[in-house]
């Protein structure tokens, strides 16, 4: 429970009731992880808290730029974009300090997702039928995200005027973990930082790192469904205060060939719920790893390969894969090694984890900590053991073919459209709604010339 000690129905009604707010804010997560949403009058809202509220599906029937899929099967224009049944989620109410009401009060706003055969595909829920296997298997998930994101000294309509070329850096040069960069720029700092306290986000640490104008903030840990929420709200209003400030800030995967790309990590453990003692600590085997650590490891990367459209869902997720810039090529393990995909984390009953360092920042938080999640315990269902561990810089070294990496997004699509690993953990009717917006966004790309293709070709071929 956070601050406003929202828990139950009747909490939020409480809450909406006490308010002078004439209207509330309700968002949801599209398969791409933006949140869309709506204002509904207080009397609508509570109506809604008991009784749900009818939202058109065209949310899953239309990409980032509002395009509609031609090659879906659950909405299109076969069905007539009907509504489909959104449930608000108490839990979830807090407080907007980025906009308030007439009389100054700050805003109120709680987050929805789908039932029904709209649910199937809904990230959230998606979500919370994971934590629902981990909880059979007798687990509690802890989980941590952390973003890098790029600042810019522009708006929306300024990158438009300049094609996105030109554009100017927050903060100039190459200055990881700067103290005079925060220092100069401290109000956008504190800002941040206030923002998530009070939204209940709060970042554990927050440093630039390598390039002009990045951020690195490290969300702190909390349970996954709550983790998972506080992941996609940070990412909306992040931006959302940027731009009340001036600037903007962008979780592309990659922005620009001459910097490095932007990760979205993610740690992860487990513990017994009837124990209340971390499930992946052993300080009696090598570097404190117990065996059920070992077997979700394994899961994670077993499956890493199938999974990937889920941790890396655009194409220019993939403009960020490449060697030497800190994002892993294949599904490789390391203890305490930033060149493998995932990252063994020793520790003690508290800290012992694993970071799954594959995702970048544009992934929507709930699919991929769906597709770790999901993946680990079907490891430890499986009693699998992980490959060899890396030892030293993994980009450099040659492994097995079963651990190469896709390389673009329309193969990651291809593997998860053919993955009964998939089909099983997520079920059928997500695995081919989305993979169908995977294969859509890719025939997207390839309708289009880029700077590149002109450079290349236009005058010597």
């Amino acid at each position: 429970m956070h601050a406003l000690g929202v828990a139950t129905v009747e909490d939020a009604e409480r809450l909406v009731q006490a308010s002078q707010l004439s209207h509330i804010k309700v968002g949801l997560s599209d398969v791409d992880g933006v949140m869309l949403g709506k204002y509904l009058r207080r009397d609508k809202f509570l109506g809604a808290l008991r009784s749900g509220l009818a939202f058109c599906d065209v949310v899953f029937g239309w990409d980032l730029d509002d395009q509609l899929y031609d090659n879906t099967k659950y909405t299109g224009w076969h069905t007539a974009y009907p509504d489909a049944k959104l449930r608000i989620i108490p839990q979830s109410g807090r407080r907007l300090p980025l906009e308030q009401g007439p009389g100054g009060e700050d805003m109120l706003l709680f987050l929805a997702e789908f039932e029904g055969d709209a649910g199937a595909i809904c990230p959230r829920r998606l979500l919370h039928r994971t934590l629902d296997r981990a909880a059979g298997m007798g687990y509690d998930v802890y989980a941590a995200l952390e973003y890098e994101f790029f600042m810019f000294r522009e708006t929306p309509h300024s990158v438009r005027a300049k094609n996105y070329r030109n554009m100017e850096n927050w903060t100039p040069g190459n200055f990881g973990y700067s103290v005079l960069r925060s220092t100069v720029e401290g109000d956008f700092y504190r800002k941040l930082l206030d923002m998530c306290e009070r939204m209940d986000m709060p970042i554990e640490g927050l440093h630039t790192e390598t390039g002009p104008g990045v951020l690195e903030a490290a969300l702190a840990v909390d349970l996954a469904a709550a983790a998972g929420d506080k992941a996609f709200l940070f990412k909306t209003f992040t931006k959302a205060l940027a731009q009340q400030n001036g600037l903007m800030a962008t979780f592309m995967a990659k922005w620009s060939h001459d910097h490095p790309g932007q990760s979205g990590h993610i740690h992860l453990s487990l513990r017994d719920r009837k124990t209340n003692r971390s499930a992946f600590y052993d300080e009696s085997q090598p570097h404190g790893m117990s065996a059920i650590q070992a077997s979700f490891m394994a899961g994670v990367q077993r499956y890493l390969p199938e999974f990937m459209a889920m941790y890396a869902q655009t194409i220019n997720s993939y403009s960020r894969l490449v060697p030497g810039y800190w994002a892993p090529l294949d599904a490789t393990w390391g203890m305490e090694n930033r060149t493998t995909a995932l990252r063994l984390i020793p520790g003690s009953d508290k800290s012992q984890r694993v970071e799954v360092r594959i995702g970048s920042a544009d992934a929507n938080p709930y699919l991929a900590l769906s597709a770790a999640l999901a993946s680990g315990l079907y490891g430890i269902e499986q009693g699998l053991a992980p490959e060899p561990m890396v030892q030293g810089n993994a980009y450099t070294q040659q492994f097995p073919a079963h651990l190469r990496l896709p390389n673009t997004l329309w193969e990651s699509a291809q593997r998860l459209r053919e993955s009964e690993a998939a089909r099983h953990l997520f079920g059928d009717a997500f695995v081919e709604h989305f993979a169908a917006t995977r294969e859509w966004e890719e025939r997207q790309f390839r309708r289009h010339v880029t700077d590149w293709e002109l450079a290349r070709y236009f005058e010597i071929i």
